[in-house]
This record gives structure tokens, C-alpha cells and sequence, in this order.
């Protein structure tokens, strides 16, 4: 049972400029002139697309089968026509591209037939595979696969579900809370259930009031014992780790799940969404979505997957010097590439950046190893020795010194006073640390290749010479049967070549095949002729006999025996 907090070590607390996005209820954005639906809505997995150009789809129509075990559906946000079907930019820091369906909405809006799935009626498999089906993942920007964290439904105690949003400027969780409360919790009560968790808590933290009261009166209402508890405002408080340790004291190491402690974290939007799939059969089609910063008319819309974030923009009304837009936090977010990419599942929030409202960050001095980032890392790290084993490429020492406990977080950067860009360094490392993997990985494989193609090559050679041996006592055998030439060998002698058996069964069918001929035109031969014959074959037969031994080889051409019996026969 949770009781008291606990804490975390590190932290900071920037300046939350929540106030600017969380006054307004959240507004329903319009439907853009085009959707790009991305097939692959996270770094894990991609779906196979179904659809094809020219196709008219309806909402929530599936438009992408997920692949593997961590694929999710992928639906049509509105009905439509499929106007196109390519690779398009990312909203990613890569800016790499990722196969799209484009899809020109036709601005009636008409639905699938859909209905409330009953999962107390289903088993528990089919109640995951309907989550998987409904394109169910986490909505806290990871965008894991809900049906894959729910586990084997045992071993979970506690369900805890995340409303910290701890990072400054984002507001779309606090304003789910404050307008979706119970919708919320009956999802989160569907969690409960389908995990097998006996009790269920909610960590908001503590600069949320409205929501927090909020949550609270729905909690009451619910009668389903679902805890409110709001939690200290300290970035990364909304860490799933963190809110763990906060919460309950357990401290889960890098390479662990929360599953593994018994503890298992969702977020409060995750909930909302399973509400919707279950209570309604809705497909995730759509996402809060903070617009904030340097902007007239900053708050929160509830957007339609596939939204190009440059008509998104356009609600907030950008200020003339913005001069870049940011997806995600300030702390963990990056900038956009290019703003005709879509809003994707774990689009949380833009943030239009000036240089008045985000000056260009100083230039980067020498480290002094005051560790004052040591003292603000959240995972206990040393992130000094971390960065200069990065910059040095000692990136087997980097391994050593924990560098993947690294979230990126970005507090040691925010507190360095050299300004140095301390998470760019961990990114790279970690980076390269993964190609050398990869190229190691592809150079195993290619060393297995070429030693299996040698052992597959020895292999063809000796079953070819068995064959070759194999033949040649067979002849050996027949001729030997047959009477026809004496056959010295059955089989090759153990360590004999079998290429020189076959040679010598050759002489012994050419030899035979001799014994066969008979001379042509002797028919009428005058006995003068005969004798002459007889005296040739005489001397060629004693000639034979008197040869030394040595000439009597295995491979001579004539041996003995072969001679008498020629002689017999021209006789």
C-alpha cells in the first residue's frame, strides 16, 4: 500500500509556463485539405498498408496491418479518398522519411459501424488483441504498444497512472484531467483489470490543482479506490522511473521494467484511449495537443492523426519572429525538420521558439568539473566522466561508467555552467556505440557466411569423391561377376585416392573391353601367315613374362595376365 513519498535524487525546477497553454478548454482543430498517416507511428514497429490509391476509406477504417509482436494498427482518421501512398519526412530529429498514406478527406466524417467491445465477456487475449487492433499505445511520447506492457495479466501490484507531466510548457494531460476526468478512470479501471493489479494510484503533481481536484471528485464518484496522489513539481518528477521511486521507493535499474518490481505505469492519456476503444470501439484517431510559446493564441486541440503541423500552426497564429518550432519540451524536445510533417500518436505538444523567448545558448567553454551536473542527474550518473569519454571516443569506458542509465533528460545540461550541451555528447556516444554494434553484428555474419561456405564446399567434395568411389567398386563388382577380367579390388583401401581407384577400374573395362576384339580378314590367312601370327604373339607373350617386376605396375598399360589371355584368344 502506498503511504508516504519518497524522492529521487537530482532534479530541477525551470520555469513551468504552463499558465500560457492550460486557461483554455481544449478545441476540436478542423480538418486539414490533407492527412498524412504515417504507417510506422514509432521507432519499434510499422504496419503493412492495406489500402490502395484511389480507395475510398471511412473513419477509423484500418488502413495498416501491424507487423510483429510490438506493431499496432494504424486507421484513417476521417473518410476520404487515398490520394497517395509514399515515404514522407518524419516528425523526427533525422528528418528521415517513413511510408505515408495520404488521404484527401471528403469532410463528411462518416464511420465503420463500431461498437462497445465487451471484455468482461471476451477472454483476455482477445480483449489485448482488440487494444493491438485499435492502434492502442502509450501516449506520453514513447508510443509503446499498450497490449504488450499490460504482461500476462500476474505479477503486477500496483497500477499507477502518470499525470505528472512535469516538463514546462506542455498542457495537454492537465487539461484531459480537468475536462475528461472520468473517462480517464474508467479506462484506467479497464487497465486495472486486464494487468490483475490490486491496487491503483494517480501521481499528478502539485501544480495542477484543478485537475487534481478534479481527478479526485472522479475518483469519488467511480467507487473503485483509485488513489490521488499529487507528488512535489521537480522535472523529471514525470519520469516513469521517477514517479516509481516517488511513489512507491522502488528504484528500478537500467535494463529492468517497472513489470519486474511489480509496478507497471501508464499514462493518463493511455487510459483515456482505452476508454475509448473499449466503452465506444474507437480506433485511435486522434491526440491533445499543446500549441504554445511564441504564439497569440497558445493552448490545447484535440488533432486528428496525419495533420500537417504547418496548417496546425496556424490556430495558434506563430508571432512574425518565430523562428523554429519545437516538438515536445524545451528539456527533451527537438526541432522540427520541416513543418508539412504530421502529427503522429506521440505528438504531444509544439512550441513555437524566438530567439527573445529561447536566446541561442552561450558558447561552450571548458569543462571545470565543478559537478554540479552530478549533483542534478535524476539516474545518479557522473555525466562529467560521461562527456569526456565521449568527446575522447573511450566509449568502452563510457559503457562502463553507466551511460546507458542515461534518459536524456537534459537537467545536467540546464545546470552546466560551461554551457556545454552535455546530452548532444551522451546521443553521439550512445549512437556510435549501437554502429559499432551493428557493424560487428554484420561482421559475424558475414565471417558465419564464409566459413559455412567453406565447410558446404569440403562437404559437395567428399560426398562427390564417395560417389566417384562408390561407381568405380560397383564396375569393379560387375566385371568381377561377369568373368570378364579379373577385378584386383572390391573397394578403395582405407586411405587409397578413390580418384586412383577410378583409374584403375578404367583400365581394368578398357582392358576387358580388348579381350572382346577379334582380329578382322583372318579368315582365308595362308598358313605361312598363321605362323607368322602365332610366332609374333609368342615372342610379345615371352617378352611379357620376362618383363622385370617393377614395369608390372598397378597402371602399366600391359600386364601380364592381360597379355596371356590376348594371346589366347588370337590363337
Amino acid at each position: 500500500m502506498i503511504g508516504r513519498l519518497f524522492k529521487f535524487h537530482g532534479g530541477i525546477k525551470p520555469a513551468a509556463h504552463k499558465d500560457e497553454s492550460a486557461k483554455a478548454p481544449i478545441r476540436r482543430a478542423p480538418l486539414p485539405a490533407r492527412l498524412i498517416v504515417p504507417l510506422r507511428q514509432s521507432t519499434r514497429a510499422t504496419a503493412t498498408c492495406i489500402v490502395e490509391i484511389g480507395q475510398k476509406v471511412l473513419k477509423g477504417q484500418c488502413i495498416g496491418e501491424p507487423e510483429g509482436f510490438l506493431g499496432t494498427a494504424v486507421h484513417a482518421p476521417t473518410s476520404g479518398t487515398v490520394v497517395d501512398i509514399a515515404p514522407h519526412t518524419m516528425a523526427h530529429a533525422s528528418a528521415l522519411q517513413t511510408r505515408c498514406v495520404v488521404i484527401e478527406p471528403d469532410g463528411e466524417e462518416r464511420w465503420i459501424e463500431h461498437a462497445p467491445f465487451d471484455y468482461h465477456g471476451a477472454s483476455r487475449d482477445e480483449s489485448l488483441a482488440w487494444l493491438r487492433a485499435c492502434g492502442i499505445v502509450g501516449m506520453g511520447g514513447a508510443t509503446f504498444p499498450s497490449h504488450v506492457k499490460l504482461g500476462k495479466g500476474a505479477g503486477i501490484e500496483t497500477l499507477i497512472l502518470n499525470g505528472g507531466e512535469c516538463e514546462p510548457w506542455i498542457t495537454c494531460d492537465d487539461r484531459l484531467m480537468r475536462e475528461r476526468a472520468a473517462d480517464i478512470l474508467a479506462g484506467a479501471v479497464i487497465l486495472r483489470e486486464l494487468i490483475g493489479a490490486r491496487e491503483m494510484v494517480v501521481g499528478i503533481e502539485d501544480n495542477k490543482p484543478e485537475a487534481i481536484a478534479a481527478m479526485q471528485d472522479a475518483a469519488a464518484a467511480s467507487g473503485h479506490g483509485v488513489r490521488i496522489v499529487p507528488i512535489p513539481s521537480l522535472y523529471p518528477a514525470g519520469g516513469e522511473k521517477q514517479l516509481i521511486r516517488v511513489l512507491t521507493g522502488i528504484e528500478i535499474p537500467y535494463g529492468k521494467l517497472g513489470g519486474d518490481y511489480g509496478v507497471q505505469c501508464f499514462n493518463v492519456g493511455t487510459a483515456h484511449a482505452v476508454y475509448r476503444a473499449i466503452a465506444h470501439g474507437e480506433p485511435l484517431l486522434s491526440r491533445i495537443v499543446t500549441l504554445t510559446g511564441n504564439v497569440e493564441d497558445a493552448g490545447n486541440w484535440e488533432v486528428l492523426i496525419g495533420t500537417p503541423i504547418e496548417e496546425l500552426l496556424q490556430l495558434a497564429r506563430p508571432k512574425p519572429d518565430t523562428d523554429r518550432s519545437i516538438m515536445g519540451g524545451p528539456m527533451m524536445g527537438f526541432a522540427l525538420p520541416r513543418l508539412d510533417v504530421p502529427i503522429v500518436k506521440g505528438s504531444n505538444c509544439i512550441i513555437s521558439a524566438s530567439p527573445t523567448l529561447f536566446p541561442p545558448p552561450p558558447p561552450e567553454q571548458p569543462c571545470i568539473r565543478c559537478t554540479e551536473c552530478a549533483k542534478a542527474c535524476p539516474a545518479e550518473l557522473q555525466p562529467f566522466e560521461l562527456y569526456w569519454f565521449g568527446r575522447s571516443k573511450n566509449f568502452g569506458k563510457a559503457q562502463e561508467y553507466n551511460l546507458f542509465d542515461c534518459i536524456e533528460c537534459g537537467c545536467c545540461a540546464y545546470v552546466c555552467p560551461s554551457h556545454i550541451p552535455l546530452v548532444d555528447y551522451f546521443r553521439f556516444s550512445k549512437s556510435e556505440i549501437w554502429a559499432r554494434e551493428r557493424d560487428k553484428s554484420a561482421a559475424d555474419q558475414a565471417r558465419e557466411r564464409f566459413e559455412f561456405r567453406n565447410f558446404r564446399q569440403e562437404r559437395e567434395k567428399a560426398e562427390k569423391a564417395a560417389k566417384l568411389a562408390a561407381k568405380a567398386a560397383e564396375t569393379r563388382a560387375k566385371l568381377a561377376e561377369g568373368g570378364e577380367a579379373p577385378a584386383p579390388k572390391t573397394a578403395a583401401e582405407p586411405g587409397e585416392d578413390p580418384k586412383k581407384a577410378l583409374i584403375a577400374a578404367a583400365l581394368a573395362r578398357a582392358q576387358a573391353q580388348k579381350a572382346e576384339v577379334k582380329p578382322q580378314n583372318t579368315d582365308n590367312l595362308s598358313a605361312d601367315k598363321l605362323a607368322e601370327i602365332a610366332d609374333i604373339e609368342a615372342r610379345r607373350l615371352a617378352a611379357a613374362v620376362t618383363a622385370p617386376a617393377a614395369d608390372a605396375t598397378p597402371g602399366a598399360d600391359t600386364p601380364a595376365a592381360t597379355v596371356a589371355v590376348d594371346a589366347e584368344s588370337r590363337n
